[in-house]
């Protein structure tokens, strides 16, 4: 089942990110977050009822709440470097390194799993890089975006890590939350850059259904590293840059470029080697 709520999730996160960039294009990045995150909340809470009485300890709201946090510095690091850095190595960077650190710390926490599933995960790595990969003119503030794409990275790859720490007991609720903290977090940040609070009309749907699908990815990866192996959660769902990639191509006609197209491909290897492992 790992698997399955790992790609489950990757297409959810996926298809968020292909929402998340139509509002954004409208608004603040932080604005839209904002309010996709409430939607997010409203989605964990209707579902979290449906898995039962849960198990609920004051260390799993900790893990969810720190998981949550460090996600959120994640996404503000990531806006912050997009605005002023190069979106070519920044984000590439940020998606490998919040694949690859995970993969680090469940091997040190004693996962071992078979060799062909190894082969994979070594194939998925570089798939990750080479599907969030833009093609940059500029030739500066290179080093300051590697630092910035690192830092984002790490704390995307802190939360899939504070988040598998949660015991299987506790159902969605560390996922509500990690949101009922991180919304006041992001609508203060906005209010302090003052950027405008309000939807553009238009993008509200986009905004809402982008929230519902990234709280819809969280569960699933939840889901997924209660259910085997985090190696095997985390590697599967860093890859939602392919659906995003192929949403873009079917919906906003962007051309692919050779190096997606070979990170699609390399993906597809990756996850079928996964899969005939698993």
């Amino acid at each position: 089942m790992v698997i399955f709520y790992a790609l489950l999730s990757a297409f959810a996160y996926g298809t968020a990110d292909f929402l998340g960039g139509f509002s954004s294009r409208k608004n603040p990045g932080t604005t839209t977050v904002a309010w996709s995150q409430i939607a997010g909340l409203a989605t964990v809470l209707i579902a979290a009822p449906l898995l039962g009485r849960p198990d609920l300890h004051g260390t799993d709201i900790i893990w969810g709440m720190a998981g949550g946090v460090s996600g959120a510095l994640g996404v503000l690091f990531l806006y912050m470097g997009l605005s002023t850095g190069m979106a070519s190595i920044i984000s590439p960077i940020a998606a490998l390194t919040g694949a690859a650190l995970p993969v680090i710390f469940g091997f040190l926490a004693g996962e071992r799993p078979a060799l062909m599933t190894w082969a994979g995960v070594f194939i998925t790595l570089p798939a990750i890089l080479l599907l969030s990969w833009e093609r940059g003119e500029k030739r500066d503030h290179v080093l300051r975006s590697v630092r910035v794409g690192l830092v984002s990275g790490a704390f995307f790859g802190g939360f899939f890590i504070l988040v598998s720490q949660t015991s299987e007991n506790s159902g969605l609720w560390p996922l509500a939350a990690a949101r009922a903290l991180t919304i006041p977090l992001f609508f203060l940040y906005s209010l302090i850059r003052r950027s405008k609070l309000r939807l553009e009309p238009g993008t509200r749907r986009a905004t809402f259904a982008s929230g519902f699908l990234d709280m819809a990815a969280n569960i699933f990866y939840l889901l997924a590293v209660r259910t085997g192996y985090m190696i095997i959660a985390v590697v599967l769902s860093a890859l939602y840059p392919a659906p995003t990639v192929v949403l873009q191509k079917m919906f906003l006609h962007e051309k692919l470029t050779v190096l997606r197209i070979i990170g699609l491909i390399l993906s597809i290897t990756g996850a079928a080697l996964i899969g005939i492992s698993g």
